[in-house]
């Protein structure tokens, strides 16, 4: 329409016309909560409650942090973040082990999940969950598995610790148990044969325990290292790294194998989790120190987790 359409002329009433009668005040008193109801639905047919009405998101995390309660609360902007980008409830869940989760997730007590890469693998081999992103650290959708001493402990190398206390993460990390081990069979080496005595524990005990001298050596991750030496609870003379991996695909964002089918919710994910970066300039509490954001990943990025999975037995072959 032209412009004068947004100012019809008024036409004229014609005398003989009839008109409507005036409103008496009893009426509108009537009408008005009438016209309040019909508003507040036609509102809510304009508005997605159907998303409102949804059941809550579990959002599993595993134990990135020394405790629960240190997770719980950094991990919490992150959950609040995704709850308001998809108009639904989403409660975190912190897991404490890295096996935990991944079964979390296959089992059906968490529909999302932010966990490491064996992890991952672990519950989609076992129960067809999906990466839809990999979280960036330092701008680098990578890391490294490591091994670490105290450097007056007389170990250089790998060969030097036959006969020596090792320690491993817990059977559901990358880092410090399926990479490690994985490079240590490529050696030969039988880890319950080889080492003295061996262990499994979380990565933070790995540290700690290591710079005090009551472990000769264990498995750990380059950012785990790094970030309990900034934060005090380690010393960089205390530790020593004697062998480093290859480069590893950072933790999955992942979904259940229900959740993937939604193509809608998963294109809002990933959405709600690509903002996050930006969103860091003035939100800097959505993720942790050193971590920038996400991108978009799928499962063929942790194809060198599975393939290591796989040549340690520690996965078995789906049948075609």
């Amino acid at each position: 329409m032209g412009p004068a359409s947004k100012h019809p002329q008024r036409r004229a009433v014609n005398a003989t016309e009839p008109t409507q009668p005036p409103i008496h005040p009893q009426h509108t008193d009537f009408m008005k909560p009438l016209l309040c109801l019909l508003c507040a639905i036609s509102f809510g047919l304009s508005t997605p409650v159907a998303a409102a009405a949804a059941p809550p998101l579990q959002f599993g995390v595993g134990l990135f942090q020394p405790d629960k309660d240190k997770n719980d609360a950094t991990y919490r902007p992150l959950a609040d973040h995704l709850s308001k980008a998809l108009g639904r409830a989403v409660v975190l869940r912190t897991v404490d082990t890295w096996e935990g989760l991944a079964k979390s997730l296959a089992n059906g007590e968490t529909d999302i999940a932010l966990l490491g890469p064996w992890g991952f693998v672990l519950a989609n081999h076992q129960a067809g969950a999906k990466a839809i992103a990999t979280v960036l650290y330092d701008g680098r959708p990578e890391y490294f598995a490591i091994i670490v001493t105290h450097p007056k402990s007389g170990i250089a190398s790998i060969a030097d610790l036959k006969g020596k206390t090792f320690a491993f993460g817990d059977k559901g990390s990358t880092s410090g148990y399926l990479i490690p081990l994985h490079h240590l069979m490529t050696l030969g080496i039988d880890p319950e044969t080889y080492f003295g005595k061996l262990i499994h524990t979380k990565h933070q005990a790995i540290e700690t325990q290591v710079t005090r001298g009551e472990l000769d050596a264990g498995a750990d991750y380059n950012r785990n290292r790094n970030a309990m030496i900034e934060q005090g609870l380690i010393r960089a003379e205390d530790s020593r790294i004697i062998w480093t991996s290859a480069p590893l695909p950072n933790d999955a964002f992942a979904v259940s194998a229900d959740l993937a089918k939604d193509s809608a919710l998963i294109a809002s994910l990933r959405g709600a989790l690509e903002a996050v970066g930006p969103a860091l300039k003035t939100r800097p509490d959505l993720l942790p120190p050193h971590y920038t954001g996400f991108v978009k990943s799928d499962d063929a990025f942790y194809k060198p987790i599975r393939d290591a999975g796989l040549a340690t037995g520690k996965l078995t072959p789906l049948k075609k």
